[in-house]
């Protein structure tokens, strides 16, 4: 899979913008605050209908304009279609081969997307809602079901939050409604488990020779799903569905007294180990960074093995954080075989050696030239 070209219409600092791409490295070379991540959030938000700096949409909306639009044009074995993302004060609007999708979710996984910016580095050391959101966000891409299934989990979570919360200020009484919610979570959140257990053994089976090879074979990585209920990855959807509910029923009383859904996937976490050693709490700077580097690179595979395609590599001013070793690794396991984005403000402490024929636009002031090859 590969994305032939963009075109803006009102995007961030972009008036208009037209860019084709190579199918190989592609750099976005220019000062700070130019327009280098704009263009790069832009294939992000063609791929994942939104974006990955900022939950606010009119962010995105050049000043004083009513609507932004991005379309694009992805190769997938063979065969061009086209992509387009409309946003407005309406909302979002998503086209896929010129047919608009009833809903976003259905539009989700039509290009892929892997990013790696600096704040990645945060997947390992930041807050469970960090690696919370990497799991939606990578699973989203390339399971409908798990979308399927986590769209209808947040939006019953809501409800029985805000029914809960009617419970506890004495605004309700009704406890079979409850049940019914709990039931309904239940039901998406099994579902949920079961599709994130199965994805952190395999990302771990990628991601574990990668870390070893960084490390040089002194290091060994584990990578463990952490769930806020008792139970294990060898249940099967019935097993976990009576998992939660029996921890439902455990907290039911603190539930009530607190208004808040208190157990559940939209509460676990991943838990990173390096040779027995807990990485988040007790791992090195350099650990850390070898980490959320073996785990993204491994993304790619895996994305690989579950759609059958490569993703898009999107790397924001990433290379600049990483030492020549990790470099190496870096551009050495995308070589040749999936379509690569970066920025940076100059090609100066990259391996340059290591991209093998780029294509580099410089971006001065929302206006993007290719310079000549």
């Amino acid at each position: 899979m590969h994305l032939e070209e963009i075109k803006l219409a009102n995007y961030r600092n972009y008036e208009t913008a037209d860019v084709s791409f190579s199918e190989g490295i592609n750099v976005f070379l220019g000062e700070n605050a130019q327009g280098k991540t704009n263009l790069m959030e832009a294939i992000y938000v063609l791929a994942m209908t939104r974006s990955h700096r900022t939950s606010n949409d009119k962010e995105l909306i050049h000043w004083q304009e009513d609507f932004a639009r991005l379309t694009g044009r992805i190769q997938k074995k063979n065969t061009s279609f086209p992509l387009e993302i409309t946003i407005s004060s309406k909302g979002k609007k998503a086209k896929f081969n010129h047919l608009e999708q009833k809903k976003l979710s259905d539009y989700i996984g039509k290009l892929n997307v892997i990013l790696f910016a600096p704040e990645d580095l945060s997947l390992v050391k930041g807050s469970p809602s960090v690696r919370r959101k990497f799991l939606d966000m990578e699973m989203g891409q390339m399971s409908p079901i798990y979308l399927h299934h986590l769209v209808n989990y947040q939006h019953i979570l809501k409800q029985r939050n805000n029914y809960l919360k009617q419970l506890m200020l004495k605004k309700a009484k009704d406890l079979t409604f409850l049940e019914v919610l709990t039931e309904q979570l239940a039901t998406h959140g099994a579902a949920i488990l079961q599709e994130r257990f199965l994805f952190v053994q395999k990302l771990e089976s990628w991601a574990k020779p990668i870390h070893a090879e960084i490390s040089r074979q002194k290091e060994e990585l584990q990578i463990e799903y952490q769930c806020t209920i008792t139970a294990t990855d060898k249940a099967d959807k019935d097993q976990l569905y009576l998992d939660l509910l029996a921890a439902f029923e455990k907290v039911k009383k603190r539930e009530l007294d607190q208004g808040s859904t208190l157990v559940g996937p939209h509460r676990d976490d991943l838990k990173f180990i390096v040779n027995q050693q807990n990485v988040q709490t007790y791992g090195s700077q350099g650990q850390q960074r070898t980490t959320a580097l073996s785990v993204k690179l491994a993304e790619i595979d895996l994305m690989k093995e579950m759609t059958d395609e490569y993703p898009l590599l999107l790397l924001d001013d990433v290379l600049s954080e990483l030492d020549d070793e990790r470099q190496t690794h870096l551009l050495k396991a995308i070589e040749n075989k999936v379509q690569t984005f970066l920025t940076t403000t100059s090609l100066d402490g990259i391996k340059k050696n290591m991209l093998e024929a780029p294509r580099v636009f410089h971006v001065t002031d929302g206006h993007v030239e290719m310079e000549s090859e």
